[in-house]
């Protein structure tokens, strides 16, 4: 009987030992209930990226998908240019070869360098020294200048096309030509002189003290201080004055039109596109060796040109 107790003492013993069994419990953040807010986070950034990106893509290709179906027209048949397929079934670069051979083309795009090239030179030469007078200099009545310079880029130019051309025509007779919009630049253009000005403004003024401490005049510390230090708002105004001076087409078309010889690309593309209306595929071709240049500058100074811009409203 002693024996039959002892044994049931001890089962009970083992089966109170499994019951009350106790609970192990894990370690905070290794049960997958803890790791949820890291998921969702993760999840949240994933999804904002995608939202981003989605977005930045999507403009891209806004902007983006003109340039490429002028692109491929450019290099199609006349007959599949009129038609609607929109990737070449072969692709004929002799197009360009047919424009870049059309009478006058190429005087045009001599023009437009030469317009280009010398507006975007005068302008810059011009407008570098009166912005740093009206960034710099102290003198009586230099707000009213500064008003005044951008009082002048709110008159349009066509209030004064009629009196300007008729300067042109009946006291120097130089219609029919470039000069009367390449000269004008040589006198500052009232955009780039306030562009540059509100760059001159960030630039410290202890160089320019330094330099007169150093026996530097006015005009050596403009050369040899501020123009280096300038470079940035220089080249943006000069990008700025250069696709101005490439696109422009209002100039040519009251200067120029009666004289051929003296036309360039912007205003030259619509005689062309006259002439070869239903050449689709000429046209596009034009186009794009028109809108090359302006590519190529732009990309090879976009630093230059995005660096000039975002300093030059730092101060008033």
């Amino acid at each position: 009987m002693t024996t039959s107790a002892a044994t049931g003492t001890a089962t009970a013993t083992t089966t109170l030992t499994r019951r009350w069994r106790p609970v192990r419990t894990r370690p905070p953040g290794a049960s997958g209930t803890a790791g949820a807010p890291a998921a969702r986070a993760r999840r949240t950034r994933l999804l904002h990226w995608i939202a981003v990106h989605a977005l930045a893509v999507a403009a891209a290709l806004f902007f983006l998908l003109p340039f490429v179906f002028i692109a491929l027209t450019a290099v199609m048949s006349d007959a599949q240019a009129m038609s609607g397929d929109l990737w070449p079934q072969a692709w004929h670069w002799s197009n360009y070869t047919t424009v870049l051979t059309t009478p006058g083309f190429l005087s045009w795009w001599r023009n437009s360098l030469l317009y280009a090239g010398l507006g975007t030179l005068f302008t810059v030469c011009s407008a570098v020294p009166v912005a740093y007078a009206l960034a710099r200099f102290r003198f009586r009545g230099r707000r009213t200048a500064l008003v005044l310079v951008i009082a002048t880029m709110m008159l349009p130019p066509q209030v004064v096309v009629v009196p300007m051309y008729l300067v042109w025509a009946q006291q120097l007779h130089l219609t029919g030509s470039l000069w009367p919009l390449i000269i004008p630049m040589a006198f500052g253009d009232a955009y780039s002189i306030f562009l540059l000005r509100q760059f001159l403004l960030t630039i410290p003024q202890e160089y320019v003290e330094s330099a007169k401490v150093d026996g530097c005049g006015e005009l050596r510390t403009l050369l040899r201080i501020i123009v280096p230090m300038a470079r940035p708002g220089i080249a943006a105004i000069a990008l700025f004055q250069f696709f101005f001076c490439w696109n422009d087409y209002f100039g040519p078309q009251i200067y120029a039109a009666q004289n051929p010889a003296a036309w360039t690309l912007s205003y030259g593309l619509e005689s062309f596109k006259s002439a070869h209306s239903v050449n689709w595929n000429l046209t596009m071709a034009a186009t794009v060796l028109v809108m090359a240049p302006v590519i190529l500058v732009f990309f090879f100074a976009q630093k230059a040109f995005v660096e000039g811009v975002t300093l030059t409203g730092v101060k008033g």
